[in-house]
Order: C-alpha cells, then structure tokens, then sequence
C-alpha cells in the first residue's frame, strides 16, 4: 500500500507541475513577401532612384525601371516557389542622372522606409547571388534618423566571391570598417545556389545564420565595447545590388577599368548573368 501512495503523489505532483507550466509562446509571422504577383508591391517597397553624386565610390546608378527590377516566373525564377525579385544591373554608358552625375551602369535597390519597419525579431530571405568579382549584393536594414547613429544590420554582404558572405553591425563609433564584422565560408556550396540568410534579432543580442547555421553571435556588451547599441529602434528592410566601389575595391584590389570591378564583370553584366534572385522576405516575433 505504502508503494501505492507514493506512485500516486508522484502523478499527482507531475500533473501539477504541467498545468502550472506556462505554454511555449509561439513566434508570428508580421511581413512575409514571396513576390508572387506579377509587379513589386510598392504599398510594401519602395525603389530607390540615385538623385545625388556617388556612395562608397560605387559605379552605378539605382534607377526606377522594368529593365533593373522586375518580378520573374517560369524558368527564370527556378527553384522559388511562387516567383522571385529579380536585380538585374545593366550596361549603359554615359548615362546621366538628374544631378548631372555621369554613370555606366544602372542596378536597382528596394527598401520598406515608411511601409515596413519593426523593432526585434527573426529576419529571413531566401537569396540566389551572381557570381562575379566585385558585384555587391546586400539584405540589410537601418533605422530612421541621422546615420550611424540610427544602426545597420547587415544581415548578408558579398562581393562576388562565391565562397563566402559577410554580416556586419555599424553604429556609434563602429561604423565603416567596423570591429563587429564576421565571414561564414562556404562548404559544398556556393552563393550561386538558394540559401536561407537571417538574423535573430533581440534586445540583447543578435544571431546570423545561413540555412540555420549559426555562424555570427554579436552581444551587447560586446558592442557596448566599441560604442553605443543603436539596436532598440525599428528598422526597415533593404535589398539592393551594388557594383564595384570601396568594400570590393579594398579586397579585391581593381582599380580599372572600373574601381573595383574587372572588365570579366563588366562583361557578364552585359550579358545579362549578374542578377540578384530574391525568393521571399519574412519577419516573424
């Protein structure tokens, strides 16, 4: 009898301790984009134009056209699901923008500025890059408000090298050639095929995994180290593909025909195998 009582207060006490647990909190999706219709939803995105004189030393000009953003079906856009973004820089010397700025290509770049911005949670999108030295794709974000003030996440850079990508955070006193950068190299794979690159973002850190690899654990004692965490505010989404100037220009060492952009880039934009393919966009809390 005494073995009895015992295995009943046993069940009991677990059966306690189960309801008294409170339910695993499940995350929700607040932004998903899988850019299935046939234009970019601009109620979400905005396409940003270059109205100004150059960036980082880059060679291009973002323009608003069909021929540097358009959504792709079909054998285009094999291996995403509904359709993909596509960022197609294209060759086109001597053009001038409306600043008299003097540019040889154009390529395109979206953001959510104003539509979509949030402040934590998992970040994600699932991205083809081209390969090709000196091509630079980024999925980052920024907050509003005077830079670097307002904070960078740079949740995946590349410059056309196919074996690895970058992630990056710049803010107060870490900005530019930042401290807080790290690489995640490739095994088996290459930036040409569809990878999943995201961010877990939280009050008190950040999380960069590619595929769900974590590969880049930033603190904020850590960044505290170097300056302020400038990663409490919301921040919205950019996606663009820029080419050449100072990042690439620095690895790579080009400096002709174009700074940091050889002339077999140059010839793989102008046939048309220099595009960015963009699956889908989510955010979820």
């Amino acid at each position: 009898m005494a073995i009895s009582w015992i295995a009943l207060g046993l069940m009991m006490l677990s059966s306690t301790n189960l309801k008294a647990q409170k339910p695993v909190e499940k995350s929700r999706v607040i932004f998903f984009e899988d850019f299935s219709a046939s234009k970019l939803d601009r109620s979400r995105w905005n396409v940003i134009v270059t109205d100004k004189g150059v960036v980082n030393n880059e060679q291009q000009a973002y323009v608003d056209s069909s021929a540097t953003l358009y959504i792709a079906h079909g054998a285009e856009a094999a291996g995403a699901k509904d359709g993909a973004l596509v960022i197609n820089p294209v060759y086109h010397e001597g053009y001038v923008n409306a600043s008299n700025k003097r540019f040889d290509f154009l390529s395109g770049r979206i953001d959510s500025r104003g539509k979509v911005s949030f402040t934590y949670g998992t970040v994600s999108a699932r991205m083809k890059l081209p390969a090709g030295t000196g091509l630079w794709p980024a999925f980052w974000m920024l907050g509003e408000g005077k830079w670097p003030d307002c904070g960078e996440i740079d949740i995946m850079e590349n410059i056309g090298e196919p074996d690895w990508i970058s992630a990056a955070l710049h803010g107060p006193a870490y900005f530019g050639e930042t401290p807080l950068v790290n690489k995640l190299f490739f095994k088996n794979t290459d930036i040409t095929q569809w990878h999943v690159y995201t961010v877990e973002w939280s009050k008190n850190a950040l999380l960069f995994k590619v595929d769900n690899q974590l590969y880049y654990r930033v603190t904020r004692p850590m960044v505290e180290n170097y300056g302020p965490w400038a990663f409490d505010n919301p921040k919205f989404l950019i996606l663009n593909l820029a080419l050449g100037g100072a990042y690439p220009a620095k690895i790579n060492g080009v400096k002709a025909p174009y700074n940091g952009l050889p002339e077999t880039t140059v010839k793989l934009i102008k046939q048309g195998k220099a595009k960015v393919l963009v699956d889908w966009v989510k955010v979820t809390q």
